[in-house]
């Protein structure tokens, strides 16, 4: 049975017999998924790979499976934050702040690693109901800049004063 199931993917429980560890498996639902797709579950492990932020799940490999890949991720017992708004047993103020403290931690930490997740919504959101613990999945889109190009301030309103002439 999948921890979860999205349009293109399925995310399965499963053992690292090595380690004796759990894990999440991320494969395609397609026989034969798009290159596209595959590029992106390559991208997401790539990206995760030299993290080591608590509150983002882990990358620990990406295997031949079938005709594309697998993404394998350490395995964290939680349920979207999406599923715990819905649920009966609402979050009130007091659960939501230290959820909310974590969650603005970890994208810190994520942009101070130059890594921007693009798509930062409930459903990407783990949370462990008894530990209170979050964690960041789904980096498919994400991005990692590079260097980021300031431009003067002189050349900023250079800029806008020769839009203004323009015009």
């Amino acid at each position: 049975m999948p921890l979860h199931e999205g349009a293109k993917t399925v995310i399965y429980q499963g053992n690292r017999e090595a380690e004796q560890t759990s894990v999440s498996v991320k494969a395609f639902k397609a026989e034969y998924p798009a290159l596209e797709e595959i590029f992106r579950l390559r991208h997401e492990y790539k990206i995760l790979l030299p993290f080591d932020i608590e509150e983002v799940v882990k990358s620990l490999a990406l295997e031949n499976y079938n005709n594309g890949l697998a993404l394998v991720l350490e395995y964290f017992d939680g349920k979207s934050l999406e599923k715990v708004i819905k649920s009966p047993l609402k979050t009130d103020l007091n659960q939501f702040i230290p959820i909310a403290i974590q969650l603005a931690d970890t994208l810190a930490a994520l942009h101070q690693n130059q890594i921007i997740h693009k798509d930062i919504k409930p459903h990407n959101i783990l949370m462990n109901s008894k530990t209170g613990q979050v964690k960041i999945i789904d980096f498919s889109i994400s991005s990692r800049l590079s260097r980021e190009r300031a431009i003067p301030i002189k050349s900023l309103y250079f800029l806008t004063n020769q839009k203004k002439e323009i015009y």
